[in-house]
């Protein structure tokens, strides 16, 4: 069986065109499955029925594995299965009469003004770590991209006299977004003090280095993020996805229309986006009772 998983995590990669976390996390999901049908002796996707697989989503639970987190596996365990369907390695899914564990919903955390503010202002030295923090912070919440999206942006892919920039996400598909003049201000600092010192040749074609004139990573970011909110003194439980959140939800307050949003943030499905609009309507909720003489 497990010869089938790398068979289908190269068809991830080559015919669906999913990011390497997604492929990551579908490896990890599938790993754990494999493990329990060998348990249980099936050694031939003809021998899996949906009991087996409703067993193991059992298993998950009893584990102590959230809802949101089973059903990703239920939908990796799916695909995996469809997948042997069209290969000709089975005749039938197992697993697409499954139900999915029932999520709620979330909303997402965001920022307020005056916190966006405070996390920008924690970056006011003129140090280079201040400089380029400054820049991937400014970027990020003016564009709302992904983590993923603003660490592997390349120099050609930003546009600073248009104002905007090309970035690839999900599904491999290219967006344009507008970036606005902050946030083009302080990228055109970071690269006339800051990049041009780290790499005078522009031989690494990523936007934002390290110290070390490498591509900043995830991690790398995420630890920066964490330290800037700190310094501001936001208590609150932060991540880069935390401006994509605020991105989106002060876009929708100010007037925005939802179709232009869900281009902007690049998801594929307009139900996706409309998390922001009760994320919208939940705080005019509470202004309206703290406010309204009967609220």
């Amino acid at each position: 069986m497990n010869n089938f998983l790398d068979l289908f995590l190269s068809y991830l990669i080559v015919e669906k065109g999913l990011s390497d976390n997604t492929r990551s996390a579908y490896s990890r999901d599938l790993t754990r499955y494999l493990d329990f049908l060998e348990k249980e002796g099936r050694q031939t996707p003809a021998e899996v029925c949906s009991l087996d697989v409703a067993s193991f989503i059992g298993v998950l639970k009893n584990r102590g594995i959230g809802a949101r987190s089973r059903a990703r596996c239920l939908s990796a365990i799916r695909m995996f299965h469809k997948f042997l369907m069209v290969e000709n390695h089975a005749d039938s899914n197992p697993a697409s009469i499954i139900e999915a564990p029932h999520t709620q919903n979330k909303l997402p955390h965001f920022l307020t003004g005056p916190e966006v503010d405070a996390l920008l202002a924690s970056c006011s030295g003129k140090n280079a770590d201040d400089v380029r923090d400054l820049a991937m912070l400014e970027l990020l919440y003016a564009t709302g991209l992904r983590v993923s999206e603003l660490v592997n942006l390349k120099l050609r892919e930003v546009n600073l006299d248009s104002g905007y920039l090309m970035t690839v996400g999900k599904g491999n598909k290219e967006r344009l977004v507008p970036i606005g003049e902050s946030a083009c201000r302080q990228v055109t600092r970071y690269l006339q003090d800051v990049r041009t010192v780290l790499d005078p040749l522009n031989r690494n074609p990523h936007l934002f280095l390290s110290r070390l004139r490498d591509a900043m990573s995830r991690q790398a970011f995420w630890n920066i993020i964490k330290k800037r909110a700190l310094t501001a003194g936001i208590r609150k439980n932060i991540s880069p996805h935390t401006l994509r959140h605020s991105f989106a939800t002060h876009l929708l307050e100010n007037g925005a229309d939802l179709r232009s949003v869900q281009i902007m943030l690049g998801h594929a499905d307009l139900a996706t986006t409309q998390i922001y609009t009760h994320v919208t309507m939940e705080r005019l909720k509470r202004l309206h009772q703290q406010i309204h003489p009967r609220g």
